[in-house]
């Protein structure tokens, strides 16, 4: 039987900055970390999430309406920040769940300090360079985005007609992008060895037809990762949680429960 879980839209001031975040659902807490393309609010992914953990929507320093402060200039400084929201909420030890540029700020924290991640999920990420293929450049309008991100693009969200607003929101998002992630191009040279030293148990999810990130990503995430699982869903892009949500969440919280 599925609940109903209410959920708000706080800010929280970290490092000098105002930082917007949705939460919802109670019991421990669960990051999740949005991609490049920013923050779509509070999803039905998280919604069932949320039935089972305390669930933070966090929009990363200099995306949609948080702050960022003068310092942050890279994914590394962006590790930083986040160590210092979880003490600012109170949560020593935390559980995250990170798609595509969210994936790379997630195995970036745990590289930093393995004892403030519990468990990590990591979800068609960026991060790792590909020894054959490429990683994809996502800074394109949103129906070639969409079209590179789905495998069946008929399960893409229908996007709504953005305001002036919304459209400014849009451009801010892809220049902060393109400041964190475009030298080296969506990849740390040195994550590699970093995450040989950790042992934060992990799953990593994969679309098997990801044009963005080459499924070999996953496989050399889960070669380093000690211990990790690697899930590989079928038939599915670079979006495994809106392309296959049954599955992304049956295998999500199938691991959260059974390595806790």
């Amino acid at each position: 039987m599925t609940t109903t879980v209410n959920w708000t839209e706080e800010s929280v001031e970290v490092a000098g900055a105002k930082t917007q975040v949705f939460k919802g659902g109670s019991g421990p807490p669960l990051f999740a970390l949005h991609g490049a393309s920013g923050n779509r609010g509070w999803m039905p992914y998280h919604q069932a999430l949320a039935e089972h953990y305390t669930v933070y929507v966090p929009s990363h320093p200099g995306y949609n309406e948080s702050e960022e402060p003068e310092w942050l200039t890279n994914m590394n400084d962006m590790a930083h920040f986040y160590l210092a929201f979880f003490r600012e909420l109170g949560h020593q030890q935390v559980r995250l769940v990170g798609f595509s540029m969210g994936g790379w700020l997630a195995a970036e924290i745990a590289a930093m300090c393995p004892t403030a991640v519990s468990q990590m999920v990591l979800v068609d990420a960026v991060g790792i360079k590909p020894e054959v293929g490429e990683i994809a450049e996502i800074l394109m309008g949103q129906d070639d985005l969409q079209a590179l991100t789905y495998h069946d693009v008929s399960k893409a969200p229908t996007m709504p007609e953005l305001s002036a607003e919304e459209q400014l929101t849009q451009w801010n998002n892809r220049e902060m992008a393109s400041r964190l992630c475009w030298t080296p191009y969506m990849h740390n040279p040195k994550l590699p060895q970093y995450l040989e030293l950790v042992s934060v148990p992990s799953l990593i999810i994969w679309g098997r037809q990801d044009k963005i990130v080459p499924v070999e990503c996953g496989e050399m995430y889960q070669r380093v990762l000690q211990g990790s699982k690697l899930h590989i869903v079928e038939e599915c892009g670079h979006s495994p949680h809106n392309e296959k949500p049954q599955e992304f969440l049956q295998v999500t919280l199938d691991f959260l429960g059974s390595s806790a």
